[in-house]
C-alpha cells in the first residue's frame, strides 16, 4: 500500500468486530511519515496480522483548513484518497462511526453487525 500510515506508536481507543474483520481505532499517534494523524482505524481480516484497509483522520494542510480542520483519507491496495474534510471529524465518536460506515461500504460488509469490544 503506497499510502499506508507509518505508525511508530499509538494508543487503542476503540475495538470492534465487523464480520470477519477486527477494527481498531487508534489515537495519540506518533507517525513515521509526513502526515499528522488524529485517528486511524485499521481493518484486519481474521487470521491476518496486516490491515487491508485504513481510514485515517488527518490534520488538513493550512491552505485547506478553512474547508475543515481534518481530512478523512481511505487507504487500501487500490487507493489513498481524501473522501471528506470537516472540523467534526476530530471528534473520536463521530470519526469512529464514519470510519465504520466507510469500511463497511468498501469491504462489502453492509449487512454485518458491528460489535464494540472496547
Amino acid at each position: 500500500m503506497e499510502f499506508r500510515p507509518v505508525i511508530k506508536t499509538a494508543i487503542p481507543k476503540h475495538r470492534y468486530q465487523i464480520g470477519d474483520f477486527s477494527a481498531s481505532v487508534l489515537g495519540d499517534i506518533e507517525s513515521g511519515d509526513q502526515r499528522r494523524y488524529r485517528y486511524i482505524m485499521a481493518m484486519v481480516p481474521m487470521g491476518s496480522a496486516e490491515p487491508t484497509l485504513y481510514v485515517c483522520c488527518e490534520h488538513a494542510p493550512p491552505a485547506r483548513a478553512s474547508e475543515g480542520r481534518y481530512d478523512i483519507r481511505v487507504v487500501n491496495d487500490a487507493m489513498g484518497e481524501i473522501v471528506d474534510s470537516a472540523d467534526h471529524w476530530g471528534d473520536l465518536e463521530i470519526f469512529s462511526e464514519q470510519a465504520i460506515d466507510l469500511a463497511k461500504q468498501i469491504l462489502g460488509l453492509r449487512n454485518e453487525q458491528v460489535v464494540k469490544l472496547s
